[in-house]
Formats: C-alpha cells, sequence, structure tokens
C-alpha cells in the first residue's frame, strides 16, 4: 500500500462527490458524470465509469465520516491510544481498555444505524455487524483507520488479528489513504486528523468524564433504539394490516373455488351423461346403417329379377 503510486487528485475529488450519494444514486450518477467528462478526459471518464458501488455496509461508514466526522475522529483517536499503550499495560487495564473500545464501536454503531434511517437505508443487522467490524478493524490498524477516514469504501473491514489489514481492496480507488472525506458541511478541518500527528489522546478506563461520556452514549443508544422501535412498530402495523387484506382475499379465493368446483362437478355428471347417450345413439346408428345395407341389398336384388322378365 505505501509503494502505490498516488491516485490523481481530481479522480479523488470526483469519487469523493459520487460516493457521497444514496447507494440508488449512486449508478446513474457516475455513469452520467462518465459521459460528461468522456470529452474532456478519456482517462478520467474511464476511471470514473470503473468506480464500483459501494456495498450497504461500505456506504453507511462512508455517510458516517461525512456526517459526523467529530465522533469517527474520536473513534480513531482512541483507538491509537490503545495501540500506542497497549504495550505498557497491565492485564486488567487493557481488559478494562478493551471493554470501553467494544462500549465504543457499539454506540458509534448504533449511531450508524440511526443515521441510515435517516438517509433513508434500512439497516438489517447484518449490515449493522459488518460496520461494527469495519470501526473495529479502524481502531486496530492505523491503516484501516486511514482508510475508513476517505469516506470511499466499496467493501467492509474486518480485523486481521496481527495483521495488516488489506484495504486497498475494499477502496474505491486504491492508494486513496491519506484522503479525508468532505464532511456534509463543506469544512475541510470537521474531520480533524486522527493519527501520529493528531493530539495525544489520554484514555482512562473509569474517570467522572468517561462516565458523563458513556452515559451520553448510553443514552444516544437509547434514543437510537427507541426511533428503531417505533419505526419497527410502524412496519409491524403495515404488515398486520396487509395480512388481515390478505386473509379476507384469501377466504374469498376459497369460497370462489370452492363454487368452481362444484360447478365443475356438475359439468362433469353433464359430461357423463351425454356420452353415455352418445354411446347409445351411435349404436342405433350403426344398427340403422346395417339394416339400411340390408335393404338397398334386397331392393337391388328384386331390381335385377324384374329385369329378367322385361
Amino acid at each position: 500500500m505505501a509503494d502505490a503510486a498516488a491516485p490523481d487528485a481530481t479522480l479523488l475529488a470526483e469519487a469523493d462527490a459520487l460516493y457521497a450519494l444514496a447507494p440508488g444514486d449512486f449508478t446513474p450518477a457516475r455513469d452520467a458524470r462518465a459521459k460528461a467528462l468522456k470529452g474532456e478526459d478519456a482517462a478520467l471518464a474511464s476511471a470514473v465509469k470503473a468506480l464500483r458501488r459501494p456495498s450497504v455496509a461500505a456506504w453507511l461508514v462512508d455517510q458516517l465520516v461525512r456526517h459526523e466526522p467529530g465522533r469517527v475522529d474520536e473513534l480513531l483517536q482512541v483507538g491509537a491510544a490503545l495501540r500506542a499503550a497497549q504495550d505498557t499495560l497491565s492485564a486488567d487495564d487493557l481488559r478494562a481498555f478493551t471493554k470501553q473500545r467494544r462500549q465504543l464501536t457499539a454506540t458509534v454503531t448504533t449511531r450508524a444505524r440511526a443515521l441510515g434511517r435517516q438517509l433513508g437505508t434500512k439497516v438489517s443487522e447484518s449490515v449493522a455487524e459488518q460496520v461494527e467490524a469495519t470501526l473495529t478493524a479502524a481502531m486496530l490498524d492505523a491503516g484501516a483507520g486511514e482508510a475508513v477516514r476517505t469516506g470511499l469504501l466499496v467493501t467492509a473491514l474486518r480485523p486481521a488479528g496481527l495483521d495488516p489489514v488489506d484495504v486497498d481492496a475494499a477502496l474505491a480507488v486504491p492508494g486513496a489513504t491519506g484522503h479525508v472525506a468532505v464532511p456534509v458541511d463543506g469544512s475541510a478541518d470537521a474531520a480533524g486528523a486522527a493519527g501520529a500527528d493528531g493530539p495525544a489522546l489520554r484514555v482512562v478506563p473509569d474517570d467522572a468524564e468517561a462516565d458523563d461520556r458513556r452515559r451520553q452514549e448510553a443514552e444516544e443508544a437509547l434514543a437510537a433504539a427507541e426511533e428503531a422501535l417505533g419505526v419497527a412498530e410502524a412496519e409491524l402495523e403495515e404488515i398486520e394490516e396487509e395480512v388481515e387484506d390478505l386473509e379476507a382475499r384469501s377466504l374469498q379465493a376459497g369460497a370462489r373455488v370452492e363454487e368452481l368446483r362444484t360447478r365443475l362437478a356438475e359439468a362433469e355428471t353433464r359430461q357423463a351423461r351425454v356420452e353415455d347417450q352418445l354411446a347409445d345413439a351411435e349404436e342405433s346408428r350403426d344398427e340403422q346403417r346395417e339394416a339400411v345395407d340390408t335393404a338397398r341389398a334386397e331392393r337391388d336384388e328384386a331390381r335385377r329379377g324384374l329385369d329378367r322378365w322385361t
């Protein structure tokens, strides 16, 4: 990743604008932009056309970076502090910090789900798990943290244990680490700067400030959960109404089927009766044909006898 050539700044700007869009708007906007650029810069147009549509989880992390850069910045700074301190921590402190990290990623994931709903996208449990895995990878791995801050993820990240996370495979533009997504307010400074040059963050497991922050995060998580519950209850009500309507229609259709079955049975009975009558008529016809043939033969014989006397 460090040896890769830095991507073109113009391509990064084009990508930044596209990955700020809703998932359903991405592909038509990308294709339209590539078409518009074709006459100006064929290479750039081709690169824009090749940009991949993000998964829902990647899109959600990209939007979190743009809409709440401060929250993401805090998460990455805590991750950097934990990485710097982990070699000197006692086992008890390490467990406490690990618990804090999990609480923080869970809280930010809850906020990401709420943001997804605000932006008109349902976030499933599976997608939320991918978002949380991406945030965890960003806290544990500096390169993954830089990749998250680009706002150009196309797939979710996963922690890789002691190995570096393969971020280029997850980025729309390989080598884009170092780029920072433009926040929705357009302020380049709003995102902050996490990492080695950022402010040192001293993480204390159980101080009053940490308690206040956790309480605030818990309140936000509760508010988001209540909002999600309200949405789920409203959807349940709609589905229950649909079920009731379909049950009524099913009963109507069942009654119609029974009526048609009765009419079919009656028609089959009539058909059987007609077929019996047809068989009788055909037998009578065949007998009558034989009688006609016999009478015709007798007439012909009588005519020949008459002819002999004339």
